[in-house]
């Protein structure tokens, strides 16, 4: 679980983040949406710790990331998984080779562990084939696959996911929302993602957190969407006459 409290940033005199406090549950995929601007990548960036927050807290399982010592944010960062929006794959490593790095950097554990421990999050993400491939010859949706193996290697209790269905076609974009669902059921992760993706919003919001402005302005479920009164946030949902559609059937 991570809670934020009065979380704050600003860029000089510009404020971006204005008090926002929410919690995001573990085994649950928590979504954070909003219109450009609204201080999505701010807010996980804070959280990751890339920015620092002008104030507030940033509560990892009780633990404060904000006031953690260089050492402290260090180790803490080895219970992290990121997925990166355009994927971020070493070219010169093979598949298998891209998700052993977290391992060959961070565990102690043999080679042996290592490459088996690798092979099973390929299998878990169905790329069983595909271990000895370079990034160049699999498709955006298979790197995108190999990304959330690496993510999950070192067995992460937060995993945060930055756009991933980025530049994906729809039938792909299912297939990786149900990976990263299907992963936070099984390792009971906290799963914080950035998406502008209807379909994912509809499909996998556990909970859903709608930034305007740097404010919390709603949170809920994707079953509580369709009755949501809050007029900013139907505007940026149902802006497209398909998901329109969809509300005016469910009313």
């Amino acid at each position: 679980m991570i809670e934020l409290f009065e979380l704050r940033k600003s860029f000089e005199d510009k404020k971006v983040l204005k008090g926002i406090s929410t919690t995001f549950e573990s085994g649950k995929t928590n979504l954070i949406i909003g219109q450009s601007g609204s201080g999505k990548t701010v807010l996980m960036k804070c959280i990751v710790g890339l920015f620092e927050p002008t104030s507030g807290k940033v509560l990892y399982d009780g633990r404060d990331f904000v006031r953690m010592t260089k050492k402290e944010r260090m180790a803490l960062r080895r219970e992290m998984g990121m997925i990166f929006q355009n994927a971020a794959l070493f070219d010169s490593l093979s598949v298998l080779e891209n998700v052993m790095f977290p391992l060959d950097m961070f565990s102690e554990e043999s080679y042996a562990f290592r490459r088996k421990r690798a092979q099973f999050c390929l299998d878990r993400v169905n790329l069983t084939d595909a271990a000895h491939k370079y990034p160049g010859e699999i498709s955006g949706g298979m790197q995108k696959r190999v990304a959330i193996a690496r993510a999950i290697a070192l067995q992460p209790k937060y995993l945060f996911c930055d756009e991933p269905n980025s530049g994906l076609d729809p039938k792909t974009s299912l297939v990786i929302d149900d990976l990263i669902h299907s992963i936070t059921l099984d390792f009971k992760t906290t799963t914080i993602i950035n998406t502008h993706d209807m379909n994912s919003v509809m499909g996998i919001g556990d909970n859903i957190l709608y930034l305007y402005e740097g404010r919390r302005e709603w949170e809920g479920s994707k079953d509580e969407v369709m009755g949501a009164e809050n007029e900013r946030l139907n505007s940026f949902i149902f802006a497209s006459d398909l998901f329109r559609k969809v509300k005016e059937n469910a009313i």
